[in-house]
């Protein structure tokens, strides 16, 4: 048997009468006569070649074991013609289609995820793709045309081809687990110029071109490094060496007393400023536009 393709106004009168429970219900939240409710759902009915509602001997129609099992089918066609709605809209209002989004690793979990919480909520139909880059490989893609928006750090001096806002600052500090030498020295007050230099330091790798052979807070000739700040995190844990970690994400194992704040007169430690940044040929739209604004206001926060 061959079957009708039905049209969204029939599959909107389906829904509308099954809501409303009468043809007349529909008829008033559609703004149509019941004589219009009543041949649209007769065509769709034709065209699926099943029975939608019972009517005989009821008031008010009732769905059948066929209309029951294609009411989810129907929504789920409704809410994609409604989202495809949505986006040609925005599309027409300047609104994104797609915003791909590039973070620095020292940018707090929490913070990316509230913003990125209400981003869902606020533009449900721009899709976002996340990344997440360390150091100058953050400014390599939007240079590479990998992203349209960066939220990263200071080790990119003012690029001829990128614009930049500032949005906050993450602090970074050094520490080491209890029992580290420079723990203990530091504990005790006595930590001597270069002690540091003498033991080995966990660096979080540049895997960008754009910086590579540049040292960023690096004070030991002995360096680990690490292209992921998880796993620099769990070493420092294992007690495996130093190095500066963002003060959100070792605030418990500081408070635990799994790991140690670091007083060396070196004072490694810094404010690590960050910055919208997008290439200078690039036009922002609302969505872009909001994510700058957000990260802004959450750090602040924060």
């Amino acid at each position: 048997m061959k079957l009708g393709e039905p049209g969204i106004d029939q599959i909107r009168i389906f829904l509308a009468v099954a809501e409303h429970g009468s043809f007349g219900g529909a008829a008033r939240a559609m703004g149509r006569a019941v004589s219009a409710i009543s041949y649209g759902i007769a065509q769709l009915e034709a065209q699926l070649a099943v029975t939608l509602f019972e009517r005989e001997g009821s008031r008010r129609p009732v769905l059948t074991e066929a209309g029951e099992g294609l009411m989810p089918e129907a929504r789920a066609v409704a809410d994609r013609v409604d989202a495809l709605l949505a986006k040609a809209q925005g599309l027409h209002a300047g609104l994104e289609s797609s915003v791909r989004l590039v973070i620095d690793v020292m940018v707090p979990g929490e913070v990316t995820a509230d913003v990125l919480r209400e981003f869902r909520r606020m533009f449900p139909t721009s899709a976002l793709t996340l990344n997440v880059e360390a150091l100058g490989a953050v400014a390599a893609c939007l240079l590479d045309e990998d992203a349209d928006l960066a939220i990263g750090g200071p080790v990119i001096a003012e690029h001829p081809a990128l614009e930049r806002q500032a949005v906050g600052e993450v602090e970074l500090v050094p520490v080491a687990a209890p029992d580290h030498p420079l723990a203990r020295a530091s504990a005790a007050g006595d930590a001597a110029p270069g002690e540091s230099r003498r033991h080995l330091q966990l660096v979080l790798a540049d895997r960008s071109r754009l910086t590579e052979g540049r040292e960023f807070s690096v004070l030991s000739p002995l360096t680990w490094r690490l292209g992921d700040l998880g796993a620099k995190h769990t070493l420092l844990l294992e007690g495996l060496g130093w190095g500066n970690m963002p003060r959100a994400m070792v605030a418990g194992g500081l408070a635990e007393g799994r790991l140690v704040e670091l007083d060396l007169p070196e004072r490694p430690g810094a404010h690590y400023r960050l910055s919208a940044m997008w290439r200078r040929n690039a036009r922002l739209g609302p969505a872009t536009r909001w994510i700058i604004d957000a990260f802004r206001d959450r750090l602040a926060a924060s």
